[in-house]
C-alpha cells in the first residue's frame, strides 16, 4: 500500500513538473526561446549579444525607462511602454532582426512581446540587461540624455 501511494505521489509530482514546462509564455533558462501565441522571441546572454556586436547587423534598442545608460552600439532608445506608437521607428520588413535591452531583462521582455504581437518575427531580448551585462564585465556607457 504505501509503495502504491509513493507512486502515485511521484507520478503526479511528474505531470505537474512537465505540465509546467510547457506552458506558453514561460522563459526556461537564458539562450532560449520564449514561445508566445502568434510567434516567439529569443533570449540571449550578455557573451552571446557580446559577440553578435562583433558583426552587427541588427537593430539594437534600449527600452529602459527612465534612462540609465546603454550599452555600445546601440541605435535607439524608445520606451518598452511606447513601442507600439513608435512603429514607425523600427524596420518595415517584419523579418527583420531587433534585439532589446533594459536595465534587468523585464521591460524588454515586455517589449519584445509586443513586437511578436504587432508581426516581428526575428526578435532578440538581453535576458538579465544591463545588470547582467556588467556582472559578466562589460562596460556601460552613460549619455546624457
Amino acid at each position: 500500500m504505501k509503495r502504491a501511494i509513493l507512486v502515485i505521489g511521484i507520478l503526479a509530482l511528474a505531470a505537474v513538473v512537465f505540465s509546467a514546462c510547457g506552458q506558453k509564455g514561460t522563459t526556461t533558462r537564458e539562450g532560449q526561446q520564449v514561445k508566445l501565441d502568434g510567434g516567439s522571441y529569443q533570449n540571449i546572454t550578455p557573451a552571446q549579444l557580446k559577440s553578435m556586436l562583433e558583426n552587427k547587423d541588427f537593430l539594437f534598442v534600449n527600452v529602459h525607462v527612465p534612462y540609465e545608460g546603454e550599452i555600445s552600439g546601440t541605435d535607439d532608445f524608445v520606451p518598452y511602454n511606447e513601442i507600439e506608437p513608435n512603429l514607425s521607428r523600427f524596420p518595415g520588413d517584419k523579418g527583420a532582426k531587433i534585439v532589446v535591452y533594459c536595465r534587468s531583462g523585464s521591460m524588454s521582455a515586455i517589449a519584445a512581446k509586443t513586437l511578436v504581437r504587432t508581426g516581428y518575427t526575428n526578435i532578440w531580448n538581453l535576458d538579465g540587461g544591463m545588470i547582467e551585462w556588467e556582472r559578466q564585465g562589460f562596460q556601460l556607457v552613460r549619455v546624457a540624455r
